[in-house]
């Protein structure tokens, strides 16, 4: 049940009727009753793994307030920890590892001759699992009190808008909403709409539009020169962002709609003039959930600048796994280490200009690697990968294959995008146009309608972050 599906309207004008009729009891059961439905329209197999994951999280919480003996609380954690990772190591990491050990045997001529058996990937795993995790840590570090009543804690794992690509939702913030009373408002329905119109937006006309694009070059890669790949590289840059912040955009518009705020996670990350900015602006809810759990565990900053960058490399190296069970998500892992630390050296040693004629090309100059970062994403294979390097950084003005031209709502779409990007950069508010007269609003409103409708002919495609 897709966002940008004639299901989920359906399934969302139900949820919401009948939410708004009932108690905050009865909103949170059947709010959760509602998310539990939602996930088991992909696979209701993997409603268990969810269901599981949520009852350990719930028992250990509620045992780790319990008692004050830490040795005892360390072992509960750890028990959360090996439970959640467990899942993700078997159902996302099993194959990947298993045919990865029998390569490198086979390079020694040894022939592993054991089976590898084929397990589907149930869908936003990635997400649940560090949720859940996040919480049991959290009660851990005693900056939260556990949920008592189980559907409460539930409803903060499973909770529909953000189940299956996020954002990874953190205790401090979406349960206190949960166990909250909450009331109608038509501010926040106005900003719930308006969040769900953009996101439509940009997954159907932008993200939707330039996939034919991409697929082109990254699917004859062999004969890509690599003024191809560069074009290829960006136009990925936006389709995945576009992809990513337009399911964010139409879940956090839903949530709004049913009176929970969810935490913004992205906040033009292509206007970053460095890495360490970037972070802070592209995929927030997980770049924040690997410094707080990952990055100050390892020791952070603390051990001197060799365990600083060492930290920092094992988090974006595990933070590029955690994209996908391939060799390529930790190569870009690698490379995004290798950006923040090598910015991190410089700073040390000299510090950066702040002239604002500089900003530009900062931002430009980011750009260009941020692009260079998604190749190694987006490849199909390691081969592809050093290809498409190769051929990126020796030949880079050389076009051959005739990038597929996107259709022209997605052209004309491009600067709308920008427009928006820019003036929610500007005035670090996703719902700038309230400031706006009716006039200039409604021509706003009117542009992004009617694009919508003229994409809706582009061939849809699955969000890119529902294989994570």
């Amino acid at each position: 049940m897709a966002f940008n599906s004639i299901e989920y309207a359906i399934f969302f004008a139900l949820v919401f009727a009948i939410y708004w009729l009932l108690s905050h009891r009865g909103q949170n059961l059947f709010l959760l009753a509602a998310s539990y439905f939602f996930y088991g329209s992909w696979d209701w197999r993997f409603l268990s793994l969810m269901l599981g994951s949520s009852l350990v999280a719930w028992w250990i919480a509620l045992a780790l307030d319990r008692t004050n003996e830490e040795a005892a609380r360390k072992r509960l954690v750890t028990i959360s920890v090996v439970a959640n990772l467990g899942l993700l190591a078997i159902f996302k990491y099993f194959g990947f590892f298993g045919d990865s050990l029998r390569l490198l045997l086979a390079s020694f001529g040894i022939e592993a001759g054991w089976p590898l058996i084929e397990i589907v990937l149930p869908v936003g795993i990635s997400f649940f699992t560090f949720q859940a995790l996040g919480y049991t840590i959290d009660v851990y570090r005693r900056e939260i009190a556990p949920a008592r009543r189980f559907s409460d804690l539930a409803l903060f794992i499973a909770f529909f808008p953000q189940l299956v690509a996020g954002p990874i939702e953190r205790a401090h913030n979406l349960l206190p909403l949960v166990l909250a009373p909450r009331s109608f408002s038509f501010y926040e329905f106005g900003r719930g709409g308006f969040l769900i119109l953009v996101g439509l937006f940009k997954k159907v006309v932008l993200a939707d539009g330039l996939a034919p694009s991409v697929d082109a070059i990254f699917r004859d890669g062999a004969h890509a020169s690599g003024g191809d790949v560069w074009l290829g590289s960006v136009c990925f840059a936006f389709q995945i962002y576009c992809d990513f912040s337009g399911y964010t955009d139409i879940a956090r518009g839903s949530s709004k709609m049913l009176g929970i705020d969810l935490i913004e996670n992205f906040r033009s990350p292509y206007l970053s003039k460095d890495p360490q900015e970037f972070w802070r602006r592209w995929h927030i809810s997980l770049s924040s959930w690997l410094r707080d759990y990952l990055y100050i565990s390892l020791g952070g900053n603390r051990g001197g600048r060799f365990a600083t960058y060492r930290n920092l490399m094992w988090t974006m190296v595990l933070g590029g796994l955690w994209h996908g069970a391939a060799w390529n998500y930790v190569f870009w892992g690698t490379y995004q280490g290798l950006l923040l630390i090598g910015h991190r050296a410089l700073c040390s040693w000299h510090r950066p200009a702040t002239a604002r004629w500089l900003l530009p090309i900062k931002i430009s100059g980011f750009f260009v690697l941020t692009c260079y970062g998604w190749t190694l994403f987006r490849a199909r294979s390691l081969a592809q990968c050093v290809d498409f390097t190769v051929a990126q950084w020796t030949d880079p003005f050389t076009i051959t294959l005739g990038l597929e031209r996107p259709p022209l709502a997605t052209i004309l779409a491009l600067p709308i995008l920008i427009l928006i990007d820019g003036l929610q950069y500007a005035k670090v508010d996703s719902c700038f146009y309230r400031s706006w007269g009716p006039a200039r609003r409604g021509l706003l409103y009117a542009a992004i309608a009617w694009l919508l409708v003229m994409g809706l002919s582009n061939a849809p495609s699955e969000f890119v972050y529902f294989q994570f």
